[in-house]
């Protein structure tokens, strides 16, 4: 019995190892594309339209990160070095949204960046005591 139980439990590890991994290409992609418009690197439209009207109530153009919270969106602008602004728009039943990725974004899928950020590693000094 207890044989049973440790094989079962590689396996499951096993399989959710491999399933960790089963990111499509497409997941991959649109990861990095929103990662680089978060990080202002792509420019974007934002428009918000009256449904009920087909009217557009708003439109931002530029670098910008969108962030969803119940019932609002929060747009963040750059608009400088250093610079940004941020919008709050609240969305109603008859309010809608589309974001549009003007200038694309350069991704590669096998690039891989580490920043190691020296001033946030605490100095430890090692002693010993005889």
């Amino acid at each position: 019995m207890k044989k049973k139980t440790i094989a079962l439990v590689i396996l499951l590890v096993i399989i959710s190892i491999i399933l960790c991994g089963c990111m499509t290409e497409a997941e991959k992609v649109s990861h990095n594309v929103s990662k680089e418009a978060d990080l202002f690197n792509v420019t974007r439209r934002v428009t918000v339209i009256n449904a009920r009207s087909d009217t557009p109530l708003l439109e931002i153009i530029g670098n910008l990160s969108v962030q969803h919270s119940s019932g609002d969106i929060d747009i963040i602008v750059e608009v400088g070095p250093g610079q940004y602004k941020k919008h709050f728009v609240r969305l109603n039943s008859w309010t809608i949204y589309v974001v549009e990725d003007i200038s694309g974004a350069y991704v590669d899928k096998y690039h891989y960046e580490v920043n190691i950020l020296p001033e946030m590693i605490i100095p430890i000094t090692f002693t010993q005591d005889r």
